[in-house]
């Protein structure tokens, strides 16, 4: 066995435990697919099996992988090669209904909408992350290591004029061992057999934080209910998944609605700072929300339990930020439910503080009709324990117009993220994309409407608008480069800390606030010392973990029960393997010079007296 190089690929990360791996890796001979009809290689006529099998996109489909998957036995594991530019068709391997059983409408309550029975919100989706495979998948860059791979394959593993190749073959072992098994339940259930000093955790719930800040400040010791207190929440969703592991840039369906509310956050620091509106705008990022709404479930939890500074009570009313990126003929459109609509006033009035901001900018806002249910929102969460006034605003009527939602091709090119060519990176960071400047229109949209829906007055007087520079910088860190000088600035570079960050630097410095942050700041011209400050803001952290696994009821229907596996290092390496008859021939031979070895040691240590003894002399014998 010789080796030729080694590789380190991006495993598959599916958050239930559907890849099983060998722990000590899979080894499977190369076969590059060509087309979906040489999957009979593959899967029959192939005469070395197991194979691991290089696909091209445009074969990662779902009918190419559920033919592998049902042919199991013959593949030893799948590296698909990402494609340089986004493919043409659609491609989502999420399911065509979005977080179906943990949404607001179920059989209790407008069955007629439940499992998207009157819209199907992602018509591409074709359920791939949600499939059991036997086998690890790798995602591969199309760069000089996946060349090697196929260079490999072509002079050793092609088949010519209809024969088999001939010994060596090229072969690859995948390296992708996770530790958890089954479900959930068994997992965590595994997790508590501790009859070890050191007990294997072997997965954990699947969590992160939601961040959260307020436009005056809130007291975080006292939770619970706050007679004087009216809230008018501000959401967007912090998370966004994909079928591989780290290659998630949710473009489309998470990154554009985060920064819009961001960007939306800083044009109103200085109105709600000097004039101040009767209620408090609680601005709310949710981490996890793909996996059947993990952060906005838990705040909904710690409200109705007194957990979280506020409760149910003190919403006035919701405003979500959902997918915006895509808007067709600038238009965006007005979400809600009968359920938000049971206080019209309040409910009417957020509509028309939404349409009248669109007015001014110069953008058109249609209102979805009531024959429609609400498009998967966190602000399902919230109307499932109380009648909540809200709005969520998208950039589709009815279906998503994402054509690529959970896949790793909802990134920059989609949202059309683009630079000339003769920029530098500061310059590229500075640039003002035509999405980034369609995102301020919308951030501006939202900014003057939840100023209203506060209580505030002469929203066009107080020049309540977003930057658009901001906007860009934020595109640009979160989809083409994060390590800029200004992420540098900060002072962390873990996702959630970092947007926690962000959310201080452009909410800050307001007076009366308790909570710091301290900020790496820039560096001066000519030195590498940068000057740190403090940032003072409400901007806080909340727990984005599923009360399921607070109540250990870890088959629940109410809440999200996702957990994700502990893992061993991911890598794999390429190397030729001989035939199995001159493996076995080898071995033989082998076998033979050890038993030949053993019978001569034998034969030699029981005659060693006569072999290895020499005369010896009379005991008289004198020098």
């Amino acid at each position: 066995m010789s080796t030729l190089g080694e590789f380190y690929l991006v495993l598959l990360l599916t958050f239930v435990f559907w890849i099983s791996a060998s722990l000590s890796g899979n080894v499977g001979v190369v076969h590059v697919l060509e087309s979906e009809e040489n999957l009979e290689w593959v899967l029959s006529s192939g005469p070395h099996p197991p194979y691991v099998v290089i696909l091209d996109s445009p074969l990662f489909t779902r009918s190419v992988m559920m033919k592998l998957k049902n042919g199991s036995r013959r593949v030893a594991g799948i590296a698909v090669v990402a494609p340089n530019a986004n493919p043409p068709e659609g491609f989502s391997p999420h399911t065509t209904c979005p977080n179906e059983n943990t949404g607001v409408y179920s059989e209790d309550y407008d069955p007629i909408f439940a499992h998207c029975n009157i819209t199907v919100w992602n018509p591409l989706g074709n359920g791939l992350s949600y499939e059991e495979f036997d086998f690890p998948i790798f995602s591969l860059k199309d760069d000089n290591e996946t060349q090697v791979i196929r260079q490999c394959y072509l002079d050793h593993n092609r088949a010519a004029n209809g024969t088999a190749p001939q010994y060596p073959l090229c072969a690859i072992e995948l390296f992708s061992h996770m530790s958890a098994v089954t479900d959930t339940a068994t997992c965590m259930r595994r997790n508590d057999i501790n009859f070890s000093i050191s007990p294997e955790i072997v997965c954990d719930p699947l969590g992160d934080y939601n961040v959260w800040a307020s436009t005056r400040p809130l007291n975080n010791t006292a939770k619970g209910h706050k007679m004087w207190e009216s809230v008018v929440i501000a959401a967007a969703r912090l998370d966004s998944r994909s079928f591989f592991f780290d290659i998630a840039p949710g473009a489309e369906s998470g990154v554009s609605g985060f920064i819009t509310l961001l960007a939306a956050a800083h044009a109103l620091r200085n109105a709600t700072q000097q004039a101040p509106p009767n209620r408090t705008i609680l601005y709310t990022l949710f981490q996890g929300e793909t996996f059947d709404y993990i952060g906005s479930s838990r705040m909904v939890y710690d409200m109705q339990n007194n957990q979280f500074a506020v409760d149910l009570n003190n919403v006035h009313s919701f405003l979500e930020i959902g997918q915006v990126g895509l808007r067709s003929d600038s238009k965006l459109w007005l979400h809600s439910d009968q359920l938000s609509r049971k206080n019209t006033s309040v409910n009417d009035e957020l509509i028309e503080n939404l349409q009248s901001a669109a007015g001014r900018v110069g953008i058109s806002v249609g209102e979805v009709g009531f024959s429609q249910p609400l498009p998967p929102s966190s602000f399902q969460r919230f109307l499932r324990a109380k009648p909540i006034p809200g709005v969520v605003i998208e950039d589709h009527q009815s279906a998503f117009t994402n054509r690529f939602y959970a896949s790793m091709y909802d990134n920059a090119e989609y949202l059309n993220v683009s630079y000339p060519s003769n920029l530098t990176l500061e310059e590229q960071l500075e640039w003002v994309t035509d999405t980034a400047q369609a995102l301020t229109e919308v951030a501006t949209i939202v900014a003057q409407a939840l100023y209203k829906q506060a209580g505030g007055q002469d929203v066009e007087a107080r020049g309540i608008t977003a930057d658009p520079k901001m906007v860009a910088r934020m595109l640009y860190s979160f989809l083409i480069r994060s390590n800029n000088s200004w992420f540098q600035q900060l002072h962390s570079s873990e996702p959630t800390l970092l947007v926690q960050y962000l959310l201080a630097n452009l909410t800050g410095s307001t007076v009366n606030m308790y909570y710091y942050m301290w900020v790496q700041g820039a560096a001066p011209p000519n030195s590498t010392e940068r000057e740190g400050f403090c940032t003072r803001s409400t901007v806080r952290l909340s727990k984005a973990l599923s009360p399921a696994f607070e109540l250990r009821d870890y088959t629940s229907k109410e809440y999200s029960t996702w957990t994700e596996s502990r893992w061993k290092p991911f890598k794999g390496r390429i190397f030729l393997v001989a035939s199995h008859d001159l493996e076995m021939l080898t071995l033989g031979i082998g076998i033979g010079v050890l038993l030949t070895s053993l019978l001569l040691t034998y034969i030699i240590s029981s005659k060693a007296d006569m072999l290895f003894s020499s005369g010896r002399e009379p005991t008289n014998a004198t020098y």
